[in-house]
């Protein structure tokens, strides 16, 4: 899911040593400024209005990310969900931040009945997904390994911030930590400029909005892929207020041994999703919500619709053949259509809300 617009000049607008500086783009409204830069192993997108707030949105995403990286990102080596899965099991204080990405990753498991799972480490891992995927070699000869079925996230225990994990478990976030990261990052930045005024804050597609929105809500293209133009049923929706987030086994792919591999792992098996859906967007009141929902739907298959069905969230799936379905809500008309976006969170509830940090 992109925001179709077009690169311009690079400024840099980071306050932090070593990050990727923001590139502006052109946004085709003067009331607008739009940047993005290199982020988590994504892109990372900002959208201010009015247009002089995008120094100081840019800088406190910065901090957002930059935190969640060291807290959550499973291919630092000083990450502190790395600590976690090299101590072999056993009873760990988390940082507030850690305790809310964690909190989120296990009410979503709860909420889908385990489609979603924190851990799937093992199984990423043994299908080949051990590094930041941009240094994944895409060609490696070698077949994976023998499919790993996730332990089950009813086996780790977090009260506040102590968490106990048994060992042998490795917690992945990847499928709950971009929506915490959009939703984290889309607040601090609306903090940081005050009013009047309104951001959104994309994160590989994954997109949360804060403030008052453009008139008629925030433009957004969802696709199957980063490119629109080479998607099979790209739509231009309208964002008022939440978020929406999209899954797809489109991206992040890789091979090994001559298979054909991606990254949203079906917890039961430990083996990429293999249902009939190769995309699912959902919008919601918060990211962490929408992306669950959609990562759920990919893995739950031929069940996902009935399963959307119950949980009230609009939503768009895009089968393998093409074929487009809409739920809940979700506009099926032409382009420009504004997205009904329904109260509430099933994964916050009671983790800290967005905003955490370290």
């Amino acid at each position: 899911m992109v925001m179709a617009m077009t690169m311009m000049t690079t400024t840099s607008m980071s306050e932090l040593a070593g990050v990727t500086p923001w590139r502006r783009i052109a946004a085709g409204d003067d009331a607008l400024a739009i940047a993005e830069r290199d982020a988590l192993g994504t892109s990372a997108r900002v959208a201010v209005w009015p247009p002089a707030d995008l120094g100081r949105a840019c800088a406190a995403v910065d901090r957002v990310l930059d935190a969640l990286d060291r807290q959550a990102s499973r291919f630092r080596a000083d990450s502190e969900i790395t600590w976690l899965n090299h101590g072999g099991g056993g009873l760990f204080m988390l940082s507030d931040g850690l305790t809310e990405a964690v909190g989120v990753a296990l009410a979503a498991a709860r909420w889908t009945g385990g489609w979603v799972d924190p851990t799937v480490g093992d199984a990423l891992i043994s299908l080949g997904y051990d590094r930041d995927f941009a240094a994944i070699d895409q060609q490696r000869g070698e077949p994976p390994g023998v499919p790993v079925p996730a332990p089950g996230w009813d086996r780790v225990e977090l009260h506040g911030p102590m968490l106990r994990l048994p060992p042998g478990v490795r917690l992945d976030l990847g499928a709950t930590a971009k929506g915490v990261g959009s939703d984290r990052a889309a607040w601090a930045a609306r903090s940081a400029c005050g009013p009047p005024g309104g951001v959104l804050v994309s994160l590989g597609g994954d997109i949360a909005v804060a403030g008052t929105s453009p008139r008629d809500g925030w433009p957004v293209t969802v696709a199957d892929g980063p490119d629109p133009a080479r998607s099979a049923a790209p739509q231009l929706v309208r964002l008022p207020s939440g978020a929406v987030a999209t899954s797809s086994v489109t991206c992040r792919q890789w091979r090994r041994g001559g298979q054909s591999l991606h990254h949203i792992v079906d917890p039961r098996t430990g083996l990429p999703a293999a249902g009939p859906w190769q995309t699912v967007s959902a919008a919601a009141a918060t990211c962490a919500d929408a992306n669950a929902a959609t990562t759920a739907a990919i893995v739950a298959g031929p069940r996902a619709e009935d399963w959307l069905a119950t949980t009230g969230l609009p939503a768009r799936l895009v089968a393998r053949d093409g074929e487009v379905r809409y739920l809940g809500g979700w506009p099926a008309a032409a382009d420009g259509a504004t997205l009904p976006v329904p109260p509430g969170t099933h994964v916050y509830g009671g983790v800290r809300r967005p905003g955490g940090g370290r």
